[in-house]
């Protein structure tokens, strides 16, 4: 049976950051679990090539969500990373930290040690920004943080658009404010994708990587965590862990590996003949997401990128010249630009996210359409319906029952409708309206009925599950503010799943933040 300091279960953005931290530290023996493999493929590396990746595979969990209400009946899809980086490995790439207020209001809910304050150093110090250092970014850490160098016409004439409407222009989505419109800095280096595998499994001696790992529960003795079961190649192997556990398997695995360790809602673990370790009934609730709608245009115009027989030609030659320059189109992260907008000003940030894609984005990548086009996301930044995470049965390698509650409440249906007028309002802006576009899906934007139907039949997840390990000062909560699972010793929980509320934006450099003060914390507390 083997033996470690430290065991990380999840090679995900927030279990890369942990368990490299952990290692920095001489003294500690760090074993990184991950279920996928390595993510060093040609269609991971290259920027513009992520839409390869969306399709459930060997990169991808793929998840079907539970029907959904909410979206008429539909079923949503839920891809997740699978391999080492996590959903970095196959996501947008977009840097963005959140609004200020969202971490002062973590601590105002009881995370003391959350605020923005606090948050702050710990985003510098992973930051390694070509901008510089200032006093919003750092430009020392291990995460490559860079502007985009090939920037479609399309993407800048939304930005011009966006202007027309008298609409801020904002440089930096993490400096002084959140609030307008601009281009999105990306997690690359070099031209390549930048994950948290690259930026923080750098070789240290004494981290183990271990991938191909089925996790099946964390061990107990006397409720104190002592190591994990797991499977790998067919055969169930122990490994024994000297001083703690760090579970970071993201928003949908954390709970279920918590349940299938006898962690959450007593009643539900029993249905599966599980005995409870510590009844918590919050392993699982509390799931947040933010409910996408994306529009599409169709156009004549070959300046957008598109699937005809000279798009594909333009492809082929941009492959080309980025296997040997590392140059041009496809370091594109696609979501090129966007914007941060108050649906009402009373409100304390950005509540709608926007997301230009120069391309036809239709079912998440996944469906091809012959023709050039252009499409635009619209989110709600901090929703108010919430779903679950259950467990469909007691075998790890069953994937777990995803209800992800979207538009159950009908306050985010209203942000979500104003978000989407003022996106028709800005494609229809003089700047974009020179390509000529054709919308695909047309609608009496002021029609309410018609408009809501639209969206309930195309909304989905922008891809930024939270909170089904709710941390908190309360009873209630799975972990409390340094991360450590309620009721039980030497086990931490780190990453997106401790959310208390969703932040408003993308969750990779959060993420990467909490594994950051999860190792701090893992280290704090042996020395104590």
């Amino acid at each position: 049976m083997d033996q470690f300091d430290i065991i990380v279960v999840g090679g995900g953005s927030a279990g890369c950051a942990a368990a490299a931290r952990l290692a920095e530290n001489p003294s500690l023996s760090v074993c990184l679990l991950e279920a996928g493999g390595t993510t060093e493929g040609v269609t991971v590396t290259t920027p513009g090539l992520m839409a390869l990746n969306m399709r459930k595979g060997a990169v991808n969990w793929g998840f079907d969500t539970e029907p959904q209400p909410g979206l008429g009946g539909r079923r949503g899809y839920q891809p997740r990373g699978r391999g080492l980086g996590g959903s970095s490995a196959i996501n947008a790439m977009l840097y963005v930290r959140g609004n200020p207020w969202d971490y002062d209001n973590w601590a105002a809910l009881g995370c003391s040690g959350w605020g923005w304050d606090d948050v702050l150093p710990w985003f510098l110090r992973s930051e390694g920004n070509a901008r510089g250092a200032d006093a919003y970014h750092g430009a020392d850490g291990p995460l490559s943080v860079v502007d985009q160098t090939c920037v479609n016409p399309a993407s800048t004439g939304f930005l011009a658009a966006a202007q027309s409407l008298q609409l801020p222009s904002n440089p930096d989505f993490n400096g002084a404010q959140q609030d307008g419109f601009g281009l999105y800095q990306v997690t690359q280096k070099n031209g390549e994708r930048w994950s948290a595998a690259r930026a923080f499994l750098t070789g240290q001696p004494n981290l183990e990587v271990r991938t191909g790992v089925t996790v099946e529960k964390i061990l107990f003795e006397n409720r104190r965590a002592s190591g994990v079961q797991f499977s790998r190649g067919g055969q169930q192997q122990v490994l024994q862990a000297r001083a703690g556990v760090v579970l970071s398997a993201g928003a949908f695995a954390s709970p279920q590996v918590l349940m299938l360790s006898g962690i959450g809602p007593a009643q539900q673990l029993a249905q599966h003949g599980i005995t409870a370790q510590q009844d918590s009934p919050a392993v699982g609730e509390a799931l947040q997401d933010h409910v996408d709608y994306v529009g599409s245009w169709m156009t004549q115009s070959t300046a957008p990128i598109g699937i005809t027989f000279g798009g594909l030609a333009t492809m082929l030659r941009a492959f080309v010249q980025h296997r040997r320059s590392r140059t041009g189109l496809l370091t594109s992260p696609m979501a090129e630009a966007g914007g941060f907008w108050r649906s009402r000003p009373d409100l304390p940030a950005p509540d709608v996210q926007f997301h230009f894609v120069p391309a036809v984005l239709e079912d998440h990548g996944r469906k091809l359409l012959w023709g050039h086009g252009i499409s635009c996301h619209a989110c709600v930044l901090r929703p108010e319906s919430r779903g679950t995470v259950r467990l469909a049965s007691a075998r790890a390698a069953d994937a777990p029952l995803i209800d992800m509650g979207f538009l159950n409440d009908p306050r985010d249906m209203a942000v979500l409708r104003d978000g989407v007028r003022l996106m028709h309002r800005i494609i229809a802006a003089p700047p974009l309206a020179a390509l000529g576009l054709r919308d695909r899906y047309p609608v009496a934007i002021d029609d309410e009925a018609a408009l809501d139907a639209l969206i309930r039949s195309r909304a989905d997840t922008v891809y930024h599950p939270v909170g089904t390990c709710r941390m908190g000062s309360d009873a209630g909560a799975v972990v409390d503010p340094q991360l450590r699972a309620r009721g039980v010793v030497g086990l931490w929980v780190a990453d997106a799943s401790v959310m208390p509320k969703l932040i408003s934006g993308n969750t990779n450099a959060p993420s990467i933040m909490i594994g950051e003060r999860c190792a701090d914390f893992v280290q704090t507390a042996l020395k104590a």
